[in-house]
């Protein structure tokens, strides 16, 4: 299956981060999303488009069309040259609650924060140029659903190239799911993805954003959940059912909580609880 989109009716999503990024959900009610290839999964996202064009190519030769998968070939290493003007832009979330993984790598070693998410509720809230996937972990091509388009796709009469609507289209999609695909080793994450993919859907109604560190430049674009929960029908109190303070976090739980009702979120404040994982990282 290709951008594995299903139901999270009775599902949590949980969102692993740091403080100023809590803050910026909550206080500023804004998630960021993140251009996937600055993130550590640009080697998966060619990867991903690597193994489509394997599984398109190996078809074709077995079929005796030598020269066609060759073509096949370098039309994908012409798209993975400029993969860079096929942006796609998300947020992860898992289906894990409290876990040693997740705090590891994405909660700031465990010093972080983890906003729950109702799944209903964020699925109910990503349309247009949003979609909620899980994220599929799969190596073996052959009977993936784009295999058979691109398939179809060469057969056809004529030049094979980037310039060619069709195979544009077709390319578009192709990014757009390779964003919400990993490597099977991390198939224990069980992350779901809100993907923003404006080479597919048209462009965002939204400007984008840029946070400059010492070493380099990101660009991101900054979802107003406010607004969104507010054309959704949907309140903060019934969005976030959780915050779980990390396991290494120094975080004080009255603190926090101190924070969420000076910023109106009362109900939140009772939300608040502490990680019981037993997280206990190597000194040094």
């Amino acid at each position: 299956m290709t951008g594995l989109i299903r139901e999270y009716e009775n599902e949590i999503l949980y969102h692993y981060t740091d403080y100023q990024a809590l803050d910026g959900i909550l206080h500023d009610a804004q998630l960021r999303v993140n251009n996937v290839l600055n993130m550590n999964d640009a080697a998966e996202m060619r990867y991903f488009m690597s193994r489509l064009c394997d599984a398109v190519a190996e078809r074709l030769e077995r079929e005796g069309e030598q020269q066609r998968a060759g073509e096949v070939q370098e039309l994908f290493r012409e798209a993975l040259k400029r993969e860079y003007f096929r942006p796609a832009y998300a947020a992860c979330f898992s289906l894990h609650r409290d876990d040693a993984a997740q705090w590891e790598r994405y909660g700031n070693k465990g010093r972080g924060v983890c906003i729950a998410f109702q799944g209903r509720h964020l699925q109910k809230m990503a349309e247009g140029a949003l979609s909620l996937q899980t994220v599929f972990y799969q190596e073996d091509m052959t009977t993936h659903n784009l295999t058979g388009v691109f398939y179809r796709l060469v057969k056809r009469k004529g030049e094979l190239t980037i310039a060619n609507p069709d195979i544009q289209k077709a390319l578009n999609y192709a990014w757009s799911c390779s964003a919400a695909f990993k490597h099977p080793s991390f198939l224990s994450e069980r992350e779901v993805r809100l993907v923003v993919s404006p080479a597919v859907k048209g462009y965002l109604d939204m400007t984008p954003c840029y946070h400059i560190s010492k070493e380099r430049i990101k660009k991101y674009y900054p979802l107003d959940l406010a607004s969104m929960c507010r054309k959704a029908g949907i309140g903060w109190e019934e969005l976030v059912p959780e915050i779980i303070i990390g396991p290494e976090s120094t975080q004080s739980q009255s603190i926090l909580q101190d924070y969420l009702r000076d910023n109106g979120m009362d109900g939140l404040a009772d939300r608040v609880s502490l990680s019981s994982c037993p997280l206990r990282r190597s000194p040094g």
